[in-house]
């Protein structure tokens, strides 16, 4: 029997399944090289979710201990800051979000306590500053007075829309929270640079330099505070209570308008333009006179 050659359909069907053993191996060599792909793109991707994950809670964390202890200022627990001999502000914690302010401790006897509730835009607050301040430092030095000052924003209206009462109330608080000692000076200084009524108020620049020229520590953190209005809410909270809730240590039911002077908690309404007058008023709520001993306010010149 003669062995012949396969035919054509068998060589054909034997090259087929060659040609289609291969078409499947590089199937099977794009689906792992695609699978491969597809891992790492997982990999990376969750790399990547958890690098930034890390970066999130450390910008956190040191966001966090930049900030300060709760929505209020440090050294404003009564809604105001207290200045005592030297320009040194007593030290108080900051008030937690929700938190009702605590009144400043009573003054030792023979030491007059003025409160003031005021807005940095209200020009009857600077008619009284400009007249009163320099008896009211030197009353101060002596140790015969304290000055706890409140800084309310009412008059948010009369500045073209940039709110310069929220906005420089909000300076005091951050140089209140970050450099107390500094914030009589810083006070001063903001009425007498004091803007009219009607105008945009002093930018945020000009409240910086301000800040800068009173002397003030921390300064890049004050900076950011009035650029970032740190205590916007606190500002609006405190305003809040001191226009609808009574002034503690006094019979007044609120603050109807600024400025709100109190005396030993007895309410001056007096000439703002008047030293003498204001000073008269002082030696009358404390029950002394020009002879008795030291300290003791004294009209000015």
């Amino acid at each position: 029997m003669t062995i012949g050659r396969p035919d054509d359909n068998s060589r054909q069907n034997k090259n087929q399944r060659r040609e289609a053993a291969r078409e499947k191996a590089k199937q099977l060599r794009e689906q792992q090289r695609r699978k491969d792909i597809r891992n790492r793109a997982i990999l990376f991707s969750g790399l990547g979710v958890v690098v930034i994950a890390i970066v999130v809670c450390v910008v956190l964390i040191v966001a966090s201990s930049a900030k300060p202890a709760g929505p209020g200022p440090l050294n404003m627990a009564s809604d105001g800051i207290k200045i005592s001999q030297g320009n040194v502000a007593e030290t108080t914690a900051a008030l937690a979000d929700g938190q009702q302010p605590t009144p400043s401790a009573t003054n030792a006897a023979g030491v007059i306590d003025i409160r003031v509730y005021i807005d940095y835009l209200c020009p009857y607050c600077g008619q009284f500053e400009s007249t009163n301040l320099t008896q009211i430092g030197k009353w101060i030095d002596s140790g015969a007075a304290t000055y706890e000052v409140h800084p309310l924003a009412l008059l948010d209206r009369s500045s073209q829309g940039k709110r310069y009462s929220s906005r420089s109330a909000n300076a005091a608080a951050c140089v209140a929270n970050y450099s107390p000692n500094n914030f009589y000076d810083f006070s001063a200084l903001l009425f007498s640079n004091q803007p009219q009524e009607s105008t945009a108020g002093l930018d945020d620049a000009t409240l910086q330099d301000l800040a800068k020229q009173a002397g003030v520590g921390s300064a890049d953190q004050i900076n950011t505070c009035i650029t970032n209005e740190e205590f916007k809410g606190w500002v609006s909270d405190s305003t809040t209570r001191a226009t609808t809730e009574p002034l503690p240590g006094s019979t007044l039911a609120k603050v109807t308008g600024t400025p709100t002077v109190l005396v030993d908690g007895q309410q001056y309404q007096g000439s703002l333009t008047d030293a003498n007058a204001f000073a008269n008023f002082v030696l009358q709520v404390s029950g002394q006179t020009a002879a008795t001993a030291t300290p003791t306010p004294t009209p000015a010149p």
